[in-house]
Order: C-alpha cells, then structure tokens, then sequence
C-alpha cells in the first residue's frame, strides 16, 4: 500500500496551522478544480488527492492519528524496511464493523474517491468484502463461533463523498455490491453526516439481508464556506469600482450572478444575496442565503500623473 505524505501534497510544513492549511487548499483546489479543467483526469486525480489531504489535515482527530502513523511508519523506513510494515494494526473500524466494496470507485463515482491509504487508516472499509461474503466466516463482523457468540450487525454504514454542486442539485450514483448495480438518489440538501437507507442491499452468509446506510461527507469546496444553509464567498473590485460603483460577477452553485456594487463600499463590507444559499433538505424549494464579502485591490505602482491625480484628490478631501 502507498503511503501518502499529506502535508507534502498541500505543499505545508508539519507544524502548519489550520488556517495555513486552509489557505493552501483553497489555492490547490481552485487550481485543479473540475469545473476549472473539463474533462482533464489527471487535473481531477490531483483535485482527490488534494481534497482526501485536507480532509485529514484539517480535521484535529484525524490529524493526530495520521501524525502518530507517520512517525510509526518513518522508524519502520528507518529500519530500512527488512519487515514487513504492520498495516493492520492501523487499520480503524469503528465498532468494529468493516465492509469494503469492491469497486469503490463505482461507489463514490469518480470525484471524491478515497485511497487505499485513507481508507485503512480511517475505516469504514477493509476487513469484509461484498464480493466474497462466503470468506468472511469466522472473521471481522461476521465472527460468531461457540466461544465467540456476537449478534450479526442487522445495518451497515459506507462514507460517500460528494461535491458541494451535488449536495446542492442532488445527484444519482450507481454503486456496485456483490454483483449488483444500484442506483442511488443523493438529494439536494444533503449535508455531511446525511444518511441514505438502502434497504436489504448488503447479503449476509446466512441467506439474509442487512441495509446500508450511506454516509454523506460533502467535500470541502474552494470557492464557499457552509455554515448550516448559509454560504460565504469573496470576491474582489478594484478602487475605483469600490469608489464609483459597478457590477460584479459571484460564483453561486446555481450558477454565475451579477452583483451591483454601491458606490462607496468597504473593503470587508458584506452583501446578501437571499435564497442563493444550500437547500433544505427536507424543503429544497427552500434556501439560505449566500453572503458576499468584498475585498478592493488598492493600486500599486501608479505612473506619476496617476499619482498626481491620488494627490489632487486628497487634497480635494482635506487630507493634505
């Protein structure tokens, strides 16, 4: 299995900061970002490494639990490697239920995809495959012998990653368990931590059938921040439209929108725009808003009759 170095593919030190961690996601992202490189995959491979990095990263448990690795893993390096490395003993299963699928790119539909290396680490995968239930006697979530007598879990949950665009039209996903295309409905709306029921999907050794709940993780998108139903983006005016007024083009997951710029904004001001914000999910015909924060360039290197004329306004203005 590959090792992924995190901090290396977001291009931060290891003492980095949230805040310097979100900040250099945001830029690899809006780089490589899909709707940025149509139909470009090695942009869009890139796009799920940088997004399955700052995933780990930026969450605190995560992070603590991939830094312990990592130190694990470099004193194996520096053994020069004669063992074999212990994955196992890394490898997360939450109440110790493990279900891999065996085509997880079929289950998480391209964009958004988790490797190998995120998966054991994390879990939610690994240990039992649908594909081969008839192996998974006597091991992971199946175990049940006289000694060891577990009640079989009746429900199973899977993460599925999607992008904040699906969370905000829905989307359809077709995953694959033991065989059997499914399709599934993502609806608009659906937050992190949405659970999806399929019924009797996952077959059991036994002849029976348990559901699976899909667990939705919404990426993180670069140009917005998701608070509740609300959105947050920036967008930048130069002076003078700051000065004198204008119009501005917003990105919104509906699509691009004209914003009119009064004269005299701020920088840091804020505008609301009502209604452009997430669905809800149980009303998606109802939405939060979406919050526009300006940010003015100020000019920098200015030909000497510019300067004159900053000169002659400022003392029009009674500043010199």
């Amino acid at each position: 299995m590959e090792y992924k170095d995190y901090y290396k593919i977001l291009g931060v030190d290891r003492n980095a900061s949230t805040e310097e961690i979100k900040k250099a996601y945001r830029k690899l992202a809006l780089k490589y970002h899909p709707d940025r490189n149509p139909g470009d995959k090695a942009a869009e491979e890139k796009f799920k490494e940088i997004n399955e990095a700052y995933q780990v990263l930026s969450d605190p448990e995560k992070r603590a639990k991939y830094d312990q690795f990592s130190a694990s893993y470099q004193r194996w390096q520096a053994t020069g490697g004669q063992a074999p490395f212990n994955w196992e003993a890394w490898g997360a299963a939450p109440g110790g239920v493990r279900v891999e699928f065996r085509d997880l790119d079929d289950l998480l539909g391209g964009i958004g995809g988790f490797s190998d290396f995120f998966r054991n680490l994390f879990g939610g995968f690994g240990g039992v495959d649908f594909g081969d239930l008839g192996a998974a006697q006597g091991r992971g979530a199946y175990a049940g012998t006289a000694r060891r007598r577990k009640p079989r879990p009746r429900a199973y949950e899977q993460p599925i990653a999607i992008t904040l665009q699906e969370a905000y039209h829905g989307s359809i996903r077709h995953i694959a368990v033991n065989g059997r295309r499914l399709e599934v409905k993502i609806p608009p709306g659906a937050r992190t931590g949405t659970k999806i029921r399929l019924p009797e999907a996952v077959p059991l050794p036994d002849g029976t059938k348990a559901d699976l709940y899909l667990v939705v993780e919404v990426m993180p998108d670069p140009r917005f921040d998701v608070q509740g139903h609300d959105l947050h983006t920036e967008v930048t005016v130069d002076l003078y439209t700051a000065v004198l007024g204008g119009e501005v083009t917003v990105p919104t997951p509906g699509g691009d929108v004209i914003l009119t710029i009064k004269p005299g904004t701020q920088p840091g001001q804020v505008y609301r725009l009502r209604g452009r914000g997430m669905p809800h999910l149980k009303n998606p015909s109802q939405h939060g808003d979406l919050f526009v924060h300006v940010k003015v360039t100020i000019p920098k290197d200015l030909t000497p009759r510019e300067r004159q004329l900053f000169e002659e306004l400022a003392r029009l203005r009674g500043h010199r």
